[in-house]
């Protein structure tokens, strides 16, 4: 049988060095002397020089809501002043993602901002920024909203990505200045961006609409909410190296970026005094997202299902009552998932008092969708206990019955997919046991593109043999059953009985080791063709890369495990008889990243047919940095030689990077 190599060659691509922007002098003297204006500020008293100290004659307050669409509950907030000094953190409410601080001081220099740092309901790692540009005194109780949006309007201000620059806020605080005075003008130029979403979602005055500091805003799918809800915002570097705020219509087919803004172009137009255009940064062929115009006016009362939800569960209902319930009279199936099983989970919640979340969307399941319709919308949202503490993440696909006596018009549908595909640019670093670069993987580290197809249902039983995946060039990659849940690449085509590495080398296409693969095949929205047969016959699917395979492989991005040293290496006993893992230190320095895989891998090195023996832990929900692992049973006959230890992470934007510590005995 043949088996796959553990070892990773060469990346798919020479990356281009980063290509950076300074802040010219002539701009920073504009941000020192120009005065903020509406649609950016939260301040009504006026402009002030933002090099001096505003003196408030009470404790000033700030407030407002985090959120993506749905709230971001439980997330820490930070703020800083214009000099970078810390003035404030809190945390945001479990139940609604408001939050409200007193500051530490009376005495602040604009801009204030802003960072929250949570988990979204679908469990992706958020970091995004927010911003008071302009101080008066005679406003001490200020509003700040922290969104996606906020986010690109402070992205665009500084020209550069604001996680870089809040990192370290006294370092940065003359490139901070700037916010003062672009942030009107950037807010502006945001609504513009998106002004099919506003029209479609009846905002009657446009021009009032305050993207950092509405008092009103809710994250309970109001209009200003729903606006969320239907954009994908990124701020992200290019595969050339090139910071850009990147917005598309959440609902689309595929992934990709509608909008591409260059973020050092458009601060250069904003701190203009004159003649100012950022739309002179756009450099995508749109000037405007699309929106998906009829969904949109159906998703206000969608969160009327999770009341709905609520409730069977309050009552204590049991499966046979949740598998009668209206909620669920459609459901078909979700990548395989059956009404039985869906059933059972919501069974399972109802005997531990769990409770859902509000929804947030995160994609269309139609493969065309017309007239912006989206039949099947998939949402993710959280669940929690009693205490309001999140203990798991729900997904499914919901579909709209104006005409539904359920007590919600959205009911729970399924995407209709018999197996679940997808598509990551992904990173690969190797270590030896004490934490250093293992010497033997060259280069290290490198980078590919994971394919994953749903090899097994949920109870392990084998789906299917065999698959074809067509890159955008054309060229066909073998898959075959390995006896895993996802099928691994094959070296010999037709092959169904593959011996996995336990690597990621089983699903990650190489430019070295698979020579089809160019440079299209590496950008966001490259699109791969999946064909395979199920039961009920042959079907075939598009895998969309949701981003570019990363430009640069920085080591800090790659989970790392604590207290690894010379004098603290792992060792494969540790594993054998169970051990206690921390990833503290990595994750508070990567707050927009999630440990999402913990695997060890116990092979015989010296004999390729024997099927190494592979243990997944599932890593817990962030906050938690630490697990302990139960130890690992071998059969006697079964004297391994090699043992490896698997740490998998995803960042915000769907870039996933691995670490192989390869263990002592």
């Amino acid at each position: 049988m043949p088996r796959r190599s553990d070892l990773l060659s060469a990346p798919l691509q020479a990356f281009l060095p980063r290509a950076g922007q300074a802040i010219s002098a002539a701009a920073l003297a504009m941000a020192l002397t120009a005065c903020g204006g509406g649609g950016g500020s939260s301040a009504s008293g006026g402009g002030s020089d933002p090099t001096q100290t505003t003196v408030f004659s009470v404790d000033p307050t700030l407030s407002g809501v985090a959120a993506v669409g749905a709230p971001l509950t439980n997330a820490r907030i930070q703020v800083v002043d214009g000099k970078g000094v810390a003035v404030g953190s809190t945390t945001s409410s479990t139940a609604d993602g408001s939050y409200k601080l007193t500051l530490s001081s009376k005495n602040l220099n604009s801009p204030l901002l802003l960072q929250v740092r949570g988990l979204d309901a679908a469990g992706v790692p958020q970091v995004l920024h927010s911003a008071v540009p302009i101080l008066s005194a005679s406003t001490p109780a200020m509003v700040a909203n922290i969104t996606p949006l906020s986010n690109a309007i402070v992205a665009l201000s500084l020209g550069s990505d604001p996680q870089a620059v809040f990192a370290a806020p006294t370092q940065n605080a003359t490139a901070v200045i700037a916010v003062a005075s672009a942030a009107s003008g950037a807010g502006e130029f945001v609504k513009s961006l998106v002004k099919t979403q506003l029209t479609d979602l009846k905002f009657s005055n446009v021009a009032a609409l305050d993207l950092l500091a509405d008092p009103s805003f809710s994250a309970n799918k109001s209009a200003q909410d729903l606006l969320l809800e239907s954009l994908r915002v990124n701020v992200l570097k290019s595969s050339k190296g090139v910071m850009q705020l990147q917005l598309s219509n959440k609902l689309q087919a595929g992934s990709s970026a509608e909008v591409v803004v260059e973020l050092a172009t458009a601060q250069t137009e904003l701190l203009k005094t004159t003649a100012s255009s950022p739309a002179n940064a756009i450099v995508s062929t749109l000037k405007a997202t699309t929106s998906p115009t009829a969904t949109l006016a159906n998703l206000a009362p969608l969160d009327d299902l999770s009341a709905a939800l609520n409730k069977l569960i309050a009552q204590g209902a049991n499966a046979t009552t949740i598998a009668a319930s209206p909620l669920l009279a459609s459901y078909d199936q979700h990548n395989g998932r059956l009404k039985a099983a869906v059933v059972a989970k919501l069974a399972d919640y109802a005997s531990k008092n769990r409770q859902f979340g509000r929804w947030l969307l995160t994609g269309c399941a139609d493969d065309v969708v017309t007239g912006g319709l989206c039949k099947r919308v998939l949402v993710s949202a959280p669940i929690s206990d009693s205490t309001g503490t999140v203990v798991e993440l729900f997904s499914d696909a919901l579909s709209y019955n104006k005409t539904s006596t359920s007590g919600s018009v959205w009911n729970l549908i399924g995407n209709g997919k018999k197996l679940e595909l997808a598509s990551y640019p992904l990173a690969y670093l190797a270590l030896a046991a004490d934490g250093t670069l293992n010497t033997s993987s060259s280069p290290n580290p490198t980078a590919g593109i994971q394919l994953l197809i749903q090899a097994q249902d949920s109870s392990g039983a084998k789906l299917m043999d065999t698959a074809t995946v067509q890159t955008p060039g054309g060229f066909s990659i073998p898959f075959g059953y390995c006896a895993q849940p996802q099928l691994c690449i094959s070296s010999t085509p037709g092959a169904s009985n593959l011996v996995a590495s336990g690597g990621v080398i089983d699903t990650v296409l190489q430019q070295s080791s698979v020579g089809w693969i160019g440079g299209a095949d590496t950008v966001r929205n490259a699109k791969f063709i999946a064909t395979y047969t199920l039961t009920g016959g042959a079907e075939t699917r598009a895998i969309y890369l949701p981003v570019d395979v990363p430009a640069e492989l920085p080591q800090a991005r790659f989970p790392t495990l604590d207290g690894v040293s010379a004098t603290a290496t792992l060792r494969g006993g540790q594993f054998l008889v169970g051990t206690a893992l921390s990833w503290a230190t990595w994750a508070a320095a990567n707050p927009d990243m999630r440990l999402i895989s913990i695997r060890t891998v116990l092979s015989i090195a010296e004999d390729a047919s024997q099927a190494p023996l592979i243990k997944d832990s599932a890593p817990p929900l962030p906050p938690a940095t630490g697990l302990t692992l139960a130890g690992i049973s071998v059969p006697d006959a079964y004297v391994p030689t090699r043992y490896e230890l698997w740490l998998g992470a995803q960042d915000s934007a769907g870039r996933r990077y691995f670490t192989r510590y390869t263990l002592q005995p």
